[in-house]
């Protein structure tokens, strides 16, 4: 009868379990994201990296997020470049357009010169269109404390 007990007991239990599993599927397939409760979201990009395919996941990746529908509107956007990342921004690249258009778009774009001493880069080698930091940490640093979100692609 104790086994009988325990035997419904479990199966109960499982039974239960299988439900909140099914009703935890609908829910989670019902969910359209985060809303945007806020007037302005702030994101900083990190590049330091000159590998082409981390320059085109950072483009790419903010390309995404000014497409992003709920937060029209709403967007500060940067993109900082230091170390191996200033290689996006020298001229005749791959990417002089595609960083046009995030310009274009409203995206601060930011090269440190910290770098460029460090790498004797001129800044006549870069796009004429750069904003420019003392140091893309500094940069990184103040943002941060100022609220904004730091994302390193």
């Amino acid at each position: 009868m104790k086994q009988k007990i325990i035997f419904l007991a479990l199966l109960v239990c499982c039974l239960s379990t299988q439900v909140k599993a099914q009703d935890a599927l609908a829910l989670n397939k019902e969910y359209t994201g985060a809303k945007p409760t806020l007037t302005v979201y702030r994101v900083i990009y990190q590049l330091d990296s000159g590998s082409p395919e981390i320059i085109k996941k950072a483009i790419r990746n903010i390309s995404n997020l000014l497409n992003d529908p709920r937060l029209q509107g709403k967007l500060e956007v940067e993109l900082v470049a230091f170390s191996g990342g200033t290689e996006a921004f020298k001229k005749n690249s791959e990417y002089e357009e595609a960083i046009k258009k995030l310009v274009n778009q409203g995206v601060k774009v930011v090269q440190c010169l910290n770098t460029l001493k460090e790498r004797n880069i001129k800044k006549s080698e870069l796009y004429d269109f750069l904003a420019f930091v003392p140091t893309g940490n500094g940069e990184l640093v103040i943002r941060s404390q100022q609220g904004w979100t730091v994302i390193k692609p």
